[in-house]
């Protein structure tokens, strides 16, 4: 390797539609790497935390590798079952690769991001760029200086930085480091950045990083060879996993704020807290596969919120149980089409149907011999909330105005009948009546005429959300099967275009004119197709909702079917655990094919 100076490496990261976006995460915090080898989003030392690297939403920062000629076609893949990423640069001479990852185990306050350039095909020149800034790039840069024959340390206030594997660079007046490395075929160079909120120890060793961060993901990702899709169950696996605390066990909703789910709009909010609704059904997904420490996680945060919050169960939390902040604006650009927003008001929500989810939940722990004494104190305190609270409106699982939502009282009767019948407890027969109190009172208020569930008590359109309680193993059947049929298909007459499944249609608005099919809703249909025993349906909504991914396999909320363009923030957990848990039980339960 000959490092020498270089003139600057170009304009900063210009954005790029969001499916071009590669996720690095090790459960702490995630990055989102782009095509052209810069990562644009790190926010340090945990998920809420302040951004460092911000240019994806306008601010300033980003840690860029990328070959030194333009003239490249840019592809990569993620190791297999992994949120290891491996960028591909062809070029006319050659090809020339970086490997990244965030290294794992995770340190809660040191970020450490492993890059490994590679001449894969003929000689490589690569320009390294890296600048780095606090407070989402509105705090003082942080000025690099060299340290050690190829080490370059910076500090300000609070966050301390550390380059190690560049010897000669320049650093300009607004503290950005460049760089340049030439490589010899065949041969590669690491590079290791480390942030944190307290002072560095010794440099890692770039080896025994990458064997350890290797070795986790090996361990991490099961077997899903039996599985459809198995490739994309194991990458929902990985970042499932990447998103969920080691410390804590609480998984964000996804690793980004303010990107834009309809370009222009006012809907960009912030999804780096932890939803108990999302991380539900994620252990929900596991549990059907089999006994897993992503399920486990997951009742260990509903049982510790429910036993500390009871009734006054927040739908949302921070990674470490403390509150989301209030929504506040950031003076940036913001990804083009978003205004850059932090904080979440959903976390001062009601949101009735959690406590349904949390007890389908802590119920399947009970099926899999998983569940302590704490876990079913926690499933009383459900039932109890439940109890004290059915009757009364909520903003339900879409966020909005408080109303008699049908899809929380199905939820509700769901989780109740569910912990009655796997839950050891004297109370199970109280659950089990309680269900059906809040079943029958749904049902005089909440039925169509037509015959199937309507969106609320006053609000007679069909919502797609309602696919999800329908398709419950714990739904009572065969009585509940024509309702289901009923709603499945009013839902895929007025809510579905293209193949793809919206929430709900808007009075006087054409469908996805305001926001993009729901991906999430396009996994509840294969659900629901594959309970009322219409495999080859199940398996077709299966497949158009799983073309959706970007190259990186990754989905967002939201599919804009007419762009043909994911939107919101990314990667979505609650999609990545739909495709999962349908890529379990479309093979297992699929039965006669009785189509249409």
């Amino acid at each position: 390797m000959n490092p020498q100076p270089t003139e600057p490496a170009g304009p900063a990261h210009r954005p790029r539609p969001l499916c071009e976006y590669a996720l690095l995460a090790d459960g702490e915090r995630g990055a989102l790497l782009g095509p052209d080898g810069s990562l644009v989003w790190l926010c340090v030392p945990g998920w809420d935390a302040p951004a460092v690297l911000c240019e994806l939403i306008g601010g300033a920062g980003a840690f860029q590798v990328a070959p030194e000629d333009a003239w490249h076609v840019p592809g990569g893949c993620y190791r297999d079952g992994s949120l290891i990423w491996t960028t591909r640069w062809t070029l006319a001479p050659g090809v020339v690769e970086c490997r990244d990852a965030l290294a794992v185990p995770a340190d809660p306050h040191r970020a450490v991001v492993l890059r490994r350039v590679r001449a894969a095909s003929g000689p490589a020149r690569a320009v390294v760029r890296l600048r780095v800034r606090g407070d989402y790039g509105s705090g003082p840069p942080l000025r690099p200086r060299r340290t050690g024959p190829d080490v370059w340390e910076a500090a300000h206030g609070g966050l301390r930085m550390r380059l190690t594997g560049v010897t000669t660079a320049e650093v300009t007046a607004d503290g950005e480091l460049r760089a340049r490395l030439a490589l010899p075929e065949g041969e590669s160079h690491d590079l290791v950045l480390e942030l944190s909120d307290r002072p560095l120890g010794a440099p890692p060793s770039a080896a025994r990083a990458w064997r350890r961060t290797l070795r986790h993901w090996d361990r991490a990702v099961p077997d899903c060879t039996a599985l459809p899709a198995a490739r994309d169950a194991r990458t929902a696996y990985a970042v499932l996993t990447g998103l969920t605390s080691p410390r804590t066990g609480a998984m964000v909703a996804a690793a980004t704020t303010s990107l834009p789910e309809h370009a222009g709009g006012a809907r960009d909010y912030d999804y780096r807290y932890a939803w108990l609704r999302d991380q539900c059904y994620a252990g929900l997904a596991v549990a059907a596969h089999g006994p897993h420490p992503l399920t486990d996680a997951a009742v260990r945060v509903a049982t510790e919120r429910v036993l500390a919050d009871g009734p006054a169960l927040r739908p949302a939390y921070r990674t470490d149980g403390g509150p989301v902040p209030d929504e506040r604006s950031l003076p940036l650009r913001g990804y083009p089409g978003a205004a850059d927003r932090v904080g979440n008001r959903a976390g001062r929500q009601f949101q009735l149907d959690t406590f349904g989810e949390v007890l389908e939940l802590l119920a399947a722990a009970a099926r899999q011999d998983r569940l302590d004494g704490d876990g079913v104190r926690a499933a009383g305190t459900a039932a109890d909330a439940l109890a004290a609270h059915w009757r009364r409106p909520d903003a339900g699982l879409w966020e909005l105005t408080p109303a008699w939502w049908t899809h929380s009282r199905l939820a509700a009767v769901c989780g109740l009948r569910a912990a009655a019948e796997d839950i050891e407890v004297p109370a199970a027969d109280d659950w089990r009546r309680l269900a059906d109190t809040i079943l029958d009172e749904t049902r005089r208020r909440c039925v169509h005429p037509s015959g199937r569930w309507q969106r609320a008590a006053d609000d007679a359109r069909p919502d797609a959300a309602l696919l999800r309680p329908l398709a419950s193993a714990s739904w009572p059947r065969p009585d509940g099967a024509p309702m289901l049929g009923a709603t499945r298909r009013a839902v895929e007459r007025e809510l579905t275009a293209d193949g793809f499944v919206h929430r709900f249609r808007r009075p006087g608005r054409t469908l996805g004119d305001l926001e993009g099919a729901f991906l999430l809703c396009g996994f509840l249909m294969a659900a629901a197709c594959r309970v009322e025993g219409r495999p080859v349906a199940a398996a077709r909504w299966f497949e158009r909702t799983r073309s959706a991914a970007g190259p990186a396999g990754l989905f967002a909320e939201e599919y804009d079917v007419f762009q043909r363009r994911l939107r919101g923030n990314l990667p979505q957990a609650f999609v990545h655990a739909l495709l999962l848990e349908n890529a379990v039980r479309l093979p297992r339960d699929a039965g006669p094919d009785g189509e249409e």
